[in-house]
């Protein structure tokens, strides 16, 4: 999806009279890995439908991202250069800064991994300053300042990097979500507002309805954020948009953009209250544009789905994660039996909602066995469209991270992966190689017959006869157990 923070900064510089230019290195091959389109792994390992991606491919160039952002650097001549990135990213981001790092334009890096880790991200000569938390205060003080020529280095949520150390700024109290404007979505190519679902292509836009999460999931960093804004600022991190300006930033995209589909950003839509969730249904009434969201399968009833059903609601995800309830519990901290998981699937079944399932595999403490929890619980599920698994990865500030520290399930102060590559943890019982065979087969152990299991078990083997077996049974399963098309 279209990166929300990045497109909520440029309509707030711009408000503030800054000029504002977006390099995208989305549209560009990574150099350290071509094979990184993770819509197209996903569909390669039967995690979704296939689709015809040509239309997402208009804006890319093929040519040396490098280069690219130097020369748009060098175009463009900004007193500032900020990059905004998840923990994965952070290398790919920072090798475009040492590519004009010559030019000596300070260089700022916000998001979750200079949040939680802000020592490990200044230690690298390329970035001079960390955004601490929510962005848009720091970042329009900070260029209102840089434009006036004066001292920066006291701003809130501002560490900077300074000769005799790093000058640590307290965490500025959390943005009024409800004073943002409206993202601007004109910094990207027109072939960014496209995204695949349901195996079509649909210029579908985000929106924020929620910020953080009033969860305590041990393998999100939401406990951290609102732990860190409570003990810093006596505040809550947890915040819901007024319903008001969700119909004021739709409108705008239906207009502006012409909206075919909505992605509610949100990591648990169903937190709004009853009468929260009339006032939103009541408002979205005057639209009924397509929309997609995700829920938490505690707080579904029919009665919450059927209203959202009938105002337009095309698709939801759902974290199921673990499939062993006391794993599920005690490790993840997810209270949430597999009898209630099961039956509020079976409602959004009914209601002929289209959804998909989320798992993660390779946890600190897994084994292959519990894994298979895991598939269990997911061959019982009825009707899901797409069925995820994702390989634990250990960010920085998830209370897992600390686990796999202490346990020296990783090197400390290791840049994590993406949750689509080969996990990073080495644990005795589970071994990566195992880990990303399960993975890989994660789909054919959840739709084909138990009788089959013998043969997808050699198909998990990383290996050429392994990868001959898996691509076969890959082909078996998508036309027999799945009714999948497969794109070559």
């Amino acid at each position: 999806m279209l990166p929300t923070g990045i497109a909520l900064l440029s309509a707030i510089l711009k408000e503030h009279g800054h000029e504002v230019s977006l390099f995208d290195a989305t549209d560009y091959p990574n150099p350290e890995d071509r094979d990184c389109d993770s819509d197209k792994l996903k569909e390669k390992n039967l995690n979704a439908r296939p689709f015809d991606d040509s239309l997402l491919w208009k804006s890319f160039k093929d040519e040396d991202v490098h280069s690219a952002f130097a020369r748009h650097v060098q175009e463009f001549g900004p007193d500032l250069l900020a990059m905004s990135c998840v923990e994965d990213l952070f290398p790919i981001g920072r090798r475009l800064l040492q590519e004009v790092s010559h030019l000596k334009i300070p260089a700022i890096v916000g998001g979750p991994f200079s949040t939680f880790a802000p020592g490990l991200a200044l230690s690298y000569p390329e970035v001079n300053m960390v955004c601490i938390g929510d962005g848009e205060d720091v970042m329009a003080r900070l260029c209102d300042r840089m434009e006036r020529d004066e001292r920066y280095d006291d701003i809130a949520g501002l560490w900077i990097k300074e000769k005799g150390g790093i000058r640590r700024n307290p965490l500025g109290p959390p943005a009024n979500i409800n004073e943002n404007p409206v993202l601007d979505l004109t910094i990207f190519p027109k072939a960014r507002l496209y995204r695949p679902m349901q195996g079509k292509v649909w210029r579908m836009l985000p929106l924020t309805t929620h910020r953080g999460c009033p969860y305590r999931c041990t393998y999100c960093c939401s406990p951290s954020q609102s732990d860190k804004y409570k003990a810093e600022t006596g505040e809550q991190f947890f915040r819901k948009k007024k319903t008001p300006l969700i119909r004021e930033e739709i409108i705008a995209f239906r207009d502006k953009y012409k909206a075919e589909a909505l992605y509610f950003y949100a990591d648990n839509f169903l937190t709004y209250t009853d009468r929260e969730l009339d006032e939103f249904v009541e408002m979205y009434s005057e639209f009924r544009i397509p929309f997609w969201c995700q829920g938490r399968l505690e707080n579904l009833t029919y009665s919450r789905i059927k209203k959202l059903v009938d105002v337009g609601m095309l698709r939801m995800a759902f974290g199921i994660e673990h499939g062993n309830e006391e794993f599920r519990k005690t490790v993840l901290q997810r209270h949430v039996s597999n009898k209630k998981i099961l039956e509020s699937l079976d409602i959004v079944n009914s209601l002929g909602i289209i959804f998909s399932v989320n798992n993660i595999l390779g946890f600190p403490y897994e084994t292959r066995e519990l894994t298979f929890d895991t598939i269990r619980l997911n061959r019982l599920i009825k009707g899901a469209d797409g069925v995820n698994a994702y390989s634990f990865t250990a960010f920085h500030g998830t209370p897992l991270r600390e686990i796999c520290d202490r346990e020296g399930f990783m090197e400390p102060g290791v840049i994590a992966r993406s949750t689509t590559k080969m996990t990073m943890l080495r644990m005795p019982q589970y071994s990566p190689e195992e880990i990303e065979g399960m993975r890989r087969c994660f789909v054919l152990y959840v739709k084909m017959p138990e009788e089959r299991w013998p043969d997808i078990e050699k198909a998990e083997k990383l290996t050429p006869e392994g990868d001959r077996i898996w691509e076969g049974l890959r082909q078996e399963c998508a036309e027999k157990y799945m009714k999948f098309e497969l794109t070559h």
